[in-house]
């Protein structure tokens, strides 16, 4: 009888507990998602405990920690999938799996390992972001001299036409966003600057500067995209040479702590052998 009691209860307390946790993914775990794009995918496998968390403690960002994120959401181009909320949320979810995956291997030392994991899988999403900035900015860098060539030769024939040549990438997305700004009533410098304003990054604020000022002297616009192709194709030089530079002394590290033991080994054990065979 009483063992019966006890299951009756256990099964009672399991259907609450399934149940508060549906009531919560249901008022906290979803989020407008039909006019935004798909979330990253790591984001997207956790999405209801993502927005759990991003709907619990998104009051714990402040209006400075919150327009910085956003302003880096936008220059890694995620301004339209992840709010700083969910951000917020993605980092706090991996603290959590951190922190359990470190109490399930901690052994003798478990609060550290907890520690330490936690901390990485709360720090996992900056880096995540900084990479895809990083990145972004170099797909756009390497797209730029290119696209500008196109705009040069058809400059007659308006942008969209150099939009329609070049390969999809971060660069096309930007522009093809300058093209709906200038179509919905923006003028053509205000929608540039705008992409200066959203990219922040060099190459891109000096060719909309340098276009802005072109625009405002009523100059030809071909001489300035050429000038600003060469710039960005000699940037792009200066950057692999700098790259070619810097690989020497970044293999110095692995070169020091595993190529020099081994080749040290293989040269003095056979001496060493004859040491030892002759007594030494």
């Amino acid at each position: 009888m009483n063992t019966l009691i006890l299951a009756a209860m256990a099964g009672v307390a399991l259907a609450l507990s399934a149940y508060a946790v549906w009531n919560l993914v249901r008022e906290l775990g979803s989020a407008e998602t039909e006019y935004r794009d798909l979330p990253p995918i790591g984001f997207r496998w956790l999405w209801p405990l993502v927005n759990i968390f991003a709907n619990t403690f998104g009051f714990l960002l402040s209006k400075p920690r919150l327009d910085a994120l956003w302003v880096r959401l936008r220059k890694a181009g995620q301004e339209y999938s992840l709010t700083p909320q969910q951000f917020l949320g993605g980092k706090i979810v991996g603290l959590v799996l951190g922190g359990g995956v470190g109490v399930f291997l901690g052994g003798v030392d478990l609060f550290w390992t907890a520690l330490l994991l936690g901390g990485l899988g709360f720090m996992y999403p900056d880096l995540w972001l900084k990479d895809r900035i990083k990145a972004r900015n170099l797909a756009i860098l390497k797209s730029l001299p290119f696209f500008l060539d196109i705009v040069t030769l058809s400059i007659e024939s308006g942008l969209k036409m150099a939009v329609d040549k070049c390969r999809p990438g971060p660069l096309m997305v930007e522009i093809n966003r300058v093209l709906r700004d200038v179509r919905a009533g923006k003028s053509r410098v205000e929608s540039l600057r705008d992409l200066s304003e959203r990219l922040d990054y060099p190459p891109i604020s000096s060719l909309v500067s340098a276009l802005a000022r072109g625009e405002l002297m009523g100059s030809s616009l071909s001489p300035i995209l050429r000038a600003q192709s060469e710039q960005r194709r000699t940037e792009r030089f200066q950057r692999a040479e700098k790259l070619a530079m810097e690989a020497p002394v970044k293999m110095l590290g692995p070169l020091v702590l595993f190529i020099f033991p081994c080749t040290f080994v293989v040269i003095g054990f056979p001496i060493v052998m004859k040491f030892m065979a002759s007594g030494i």
